[in-house]
């Protein structure tokens, strides 16, 4: 009788651990996909900003220093690796094309711009896009890392080395409202 005690003791364990490394294996896939579906829009993002900066170079010939600003911040971006890397580099650019849009407050013919409208608004699409596909990386990069953490499935997270998982965090500075000041030098 003791033989048949401990085969069953045995099969349940190994269903257990095979169901937890099961479970885990089915989260990490979902928070790589989710990041995947923000690399999706951030691409997106990268892809209008060309086109975005060349519509406000033929309107703002005194914006160069600004422009430059979001060109070299696109390119960080997608130089970026990892995911505190990627938010910073992230930061810079959505602070860099804030200023852009600020700034074409200053030029009526942009702004009346058909090219420059239709690129604003896509942007601002792409932007909340963004927002939901962090919010929703977040959150399952949440339930990912409570899986890993709890018991017992914290015991078959570590005999087969699951890992927590970084959050897309928002940084202080994009909670508060972007501060903009034009000097009259700019302005010739």
């Amino acid at each position: 009788m003791p033989t048949i005690l401990w085969w069953i003791i045995s099969a349940v364990i190994v269903l257990f651990v095979i169901l937890t490394y099961n479970k885990l294996v089915r989260l990490r896939m979902r928070v790589d996909n989710a990041w995947s579906q923000i690399d999706v829009q951030l691409k997106r993002r990268y892809d209008l900003i060309p086109n975005l900066v060349e519509t406000v170079k033929g309107y703002s010939i005194h914006e160069k220093e600004l422009l430059e600003r979001v060109t070299e911040a696109r390119a960080n971006a997608i130089k970026a690796t990892g995911i505190d890397s990627q938010a910073s580099a992230e930061r810079q650019l959505t602070e860099a094309l804030r200023s852009v849009f600020a700034v074409a407050e200053n030029y009526p013919d942009l702004k009346a711009n058909e090219n420059f409208r239709s690129l604003q608004e896509e942007l601002s699409n792409t932007e909340n896009k963004i927002a939901f596909s962090r919010q929703f990386y977040n959150d399952t990069v949440m339930k990912y890392n409570q899986s890993i953490a709890v018991f017992p499935s914290v015991i078959v997270a570590s005999l087969f080395g699951f890992k927590d998982r970084e959050f897309f965090e928002v940084d202080i500075s994009e909670r508060s409202n972007v501060t903009v000041s034009f000097r009259e030098e700019n302005k010739k």
